[in-house]
This record gives C-alpha cells, structure tokens and sequence, in this order.
C-alpha cells in the first residue's frame, strides 16, 4: 500500500485576512535506498523527492499509515540550498493517528530536492548458496544468493538495495514504536533529530542512529547479471546490490550475491558411535581465503545445497545440505553433508580377555587390564577415491594400543579418543585390526609409571 504525502504551502497574507493554504501533491520519489540488517527486524530507508516550495512558511504532511514505519525516525534534510531552507519542526497533531506536519521555512521559491529518511520494520533478508561439485569432487562452482522479503505495508519502486551484517542493539523494537498511538507518547512537537551519520554502527539511546549522506542512484543493465558491491564496516558489513529492484510489500525477491568457479574443497568422510552412531557421515570444507578462489569479504550465514556434475550432460545428482553461521575472511568452513550409504565401516569385536590382576592386603582384586581385540572393514563403493576418518572412543583414559593390518595413520585426539585416518582406492576394501588394553583399579598406577618413566639417556 502507498503513502500519501502532500505538501501544503502558506501564503500569509494581509494580518487582517485568513490564511490561504493550498494543497499541493507531492511528486512521486526520485530515488529511494533501503539498508536491510538481517540481525534485527530494522531498515533504513532514504528517499529523494523534488518539492515544490514557496518562499516563506511552506507544510509538508506525511502519513504512515498501514505501514510499519517508525515516526520517530524521520528525518529530513535539503539536498541543495541547505542555507536557505529551515526545517524547523517535525509536529504530530492531536487526536490523528499516523500523520506528521513538517514545518519548513523556505527562502527559495521553486522545485528543491530533499531527502527523507526513517526506520521500518518488515523487510528481511537471508543468504543461501547452491555448489557444484566436479566430477572427480576436488572442485566446486560456489553461487551465492541473498532473498529479500518484504512485509512493510509499503512498495519500493526502483530501490538500490543494501545489506548489512552484523548485530544490531535495540532498545525498543522498531515494530512496537511504529505501532504506538502517539510517536512521543502525546502528541505534540518531535525532539530534534540527531545529526546523521556516514555509517551504520551499534544504537544509542532510543533507537539506532542513521546513515544520511546523498547518494546518487542508477539502473544498472538490465541485460547483465546483478552484481553485489562488499566493503567493511567496523563491526558490520555491508554488501550492495547493483543497480535498482522493485520490492512490492507481500513479496519476495531473489538476488544474485556471487557466481565463483573452481573453488578447492576437501570431502571426508567421518565414523563415530559415539556421535554418529552407526553411519559414516561425509563432510565438505574449504577456507575463505584468496587460494579456495575467495578471502575478499566475509560470507553471510546461511544454507549451501551441494550437487555433483553427472559428466558432460549437465545432469546434477543431488549430494546433500548444510546450514552454516557467518565465515570471516581466511577462515575454514566444514559442512555436515549427512550420512551416506556407500562408504561403509563395520567394526567388531573378535576377543576379549583379562589379566594382570593385583590384590590387595586382604585378597581381594584391587587391579586388573582388560583386552580388547578389534577388527575394523572399511568400504568404499564409490568410483572415486575417499578419505575416512575413523575414531574410537574408550571409556577410561588408562590405556595403550597396538595395530595389525593396513589401518592407515594413527593419533591420539585426547585422553579417551584415537583416530584412525585411510585413504581408499574406487570400489575397494580395507581390514585391519587394534587391540586395546585398559588398566582398572591399582593398576592405573602401573599405567601411569609407565607413560612417566623418563626415556633412558643416550651414551
């Protein structure tokens, strides 16, 4: 739904006659930029308009109604002969909801280019990303998305449209004050509006504090594909869409972000009980940086859908989804891709035994290892190679280990946890088998004088 501004002039004339008042339509926008913060229900909106002012007392009245607008963040400022226009006040008349009277004294007669601004509630947006995996799964074409929701009551015509990461601090949220029967609480004048600021930054006071500079707006090519224009913030980041969309209320809008090819990825393949339980889970990760093809600006959180090429037909096979939170710039980035059925570990248990056993000064069983032997399958069904990370979680940090078989590299991960890590050719097996011992009871003590004893000196 649209606005209705009109901007009414008063000529003064004689002390002994009435004012005349004449109504005049205000000229549709000019230009209008929306910066949407996906950490808090808030946009800023700067719109360019032309007005038709005469010299002297001129009214201009704005309405919000139907809209999730905050009143108290309107602010307007003169484009060109700043000097010569006053904008004195900003009133809310009694007893009429959704409408404030600008009283501006002008010094100049004719079309002056102003510019408002203000804070709504109602627009959004989220990022989302689609990657192709090669053939041979080392590569991956990264695309980028962002969607802008918008459910502000109000219609965005030709809007260049900014995007803003980062956190937000409200004290009141702009919904609840767009919502309020009386801006201030009564009606009456507005305080004065704090003086604008170049850059977006954490609010102060009632509300956040707004971006005011001029900017001059221009349709990009339609032919060509939208690109988005990052730079730093401070704390937030701020990624700009080229050109101008429309963004009608009750809609959604999807925008292009990025379009990259080649990036390196690294696929693993991860077995857990403990965590996983039975299934061997795969993993995607790559790193923000200038070598994966990236590193120039943070990435958004949001959710990536990995597909694989299908040879040269340009067929996708759909290989999984993760969801991920913001990823600054040379940071790495591993997405949980879910459990898969053709690669396949199978642990089992081949012997158990016991032995050591201590007693104490009374003849009972004060100590004792226990062994356990494994033997673990590996298979890889796939046509491609795969990398398998296999850990195995113990229930007592007292123990050593010992291996048979072809079981790949070997570390410890932390007091109760080894990992086994293998490399597996296409279509193929491979079996090797662990034997664990655990110290109980008094013969921890054994254990520790073990893992303690100081290596013996070399001659």
């Amino acid at each position: 739904m649209k606005r209705v501004l009109t901007l009414l002039a008063c000529l003064m004339l004689t002390s002994t006659a009435q004012a005349k008042v004449d109504l005049v339509t205000l000229p549709s926008r000019d230009t209008v930029q929306l910066t949407i913060y996906n950490s808090a229900d808030m946009t800023l909106v700067r719109e360019s308009r032309a007005l038709t002012l005469r010299d002297g007392l001129n009214k201009l009245q704005f309405s919000w109604a139907n809209t999730l607008i905050d009143p108290t963040s309107l602010e307007m400022l003169p484009r060109v002969n700043a000097d010569k226009i006053d904008i004195a006040e900003l009133v809310y008349p009694p007893r009429v909801r959704n409408l404030g009277l600008w009283n501006i004294d002008s010094g100049v007669s004719g079309k002056v280019q102003v510019q408002i601004s203000y804070l709504t509630s109602g627009l959004s947006w989220r990022a989302f990303y689609m990657g192709t995996l090669t053939e041979d799964e080392k590569t991956m074409r990264l695309q980028g998305y962002v969607r802008v929701t918008n459910s502000s009551g109000e219609d965005y015509e030709n809007a260049q449209t900014r995007l803003i990461v980062g956190k937000v601090h409200l004290l009141d949220e702009i919904a609840e004050l767009a919502g309020r029967q009386y801006p201030y609480g009564r009606p009456g004048p507005a305080p004065m509006p704090q003086l604008p600021l170049d850059m977006p930054r954490p609010a102060k006071g009632r509300k956040a504090k707004m971006e005011m500079e001029a900017v001059a707006f221009q349709d990009a090519d339609p032919s060509e594909p939208k690109q988005i224009a990052k730079e730093g913030l401070s704390e937030y980041f701020l990624y700009t869409i080229e050109g101008t969309e429309t963004i009608a209320t009750g809609w959604s809008k999807r925008l292009m972000s990025f379009d990259i090819e080649d990036v390196p990825v690294v696929n693993l393949y991860k077995y857990e009980q403990q965590r996983y339980g039975n299934s061997v889970v795969r993993f995607l990760s790559f790193k923000n940086d200038e070598e994966h093809e990236l590193g120039e600006t943070p990435i958004p959180g949001g959710m990536l859908k990995v597909y694989r090429g299908v040879a040269d037909t340009g067929h996708l096979s759909y290989t999984g989804q993760s969801s991920f939170k913001y990823v600054p710039v040379d940071e790495d980035v591993e997405l949980n891709l879910g459990a898969v059925a053709n690669v396949v570990v199978e642990p089992k248990l081949m012997n158990f035994e016991s032995e050591n056993y201590t007693f104490d000064s009374r003849g009972n069983v004060s100590g004792w290892d226990e062994i356990h032997t494994f033997s673990i399958e590996v298979r890889n069904t796939r046509e491609i190679p795969v990398k398998v990370e296999i850990q195995r979680n113990f229930n007592t940090q007292y123990w050593d280990i010992t291996r048979a078989g072809d079981s790949g590299s070997f570390e410890k991960v932390d007091l109760d946890t080894v990992k086994f890590t293998l490399t597996l050719h296409p279509r193929s097996i491979r079996r090797f088998e662990y034997t664990l011992r655990t110290y109980q009871g008094a013969r921890q003590e054994d254990w520790r004088e073990t893992v303690l004893q100081p290596a013996p000196s070399r001659q």
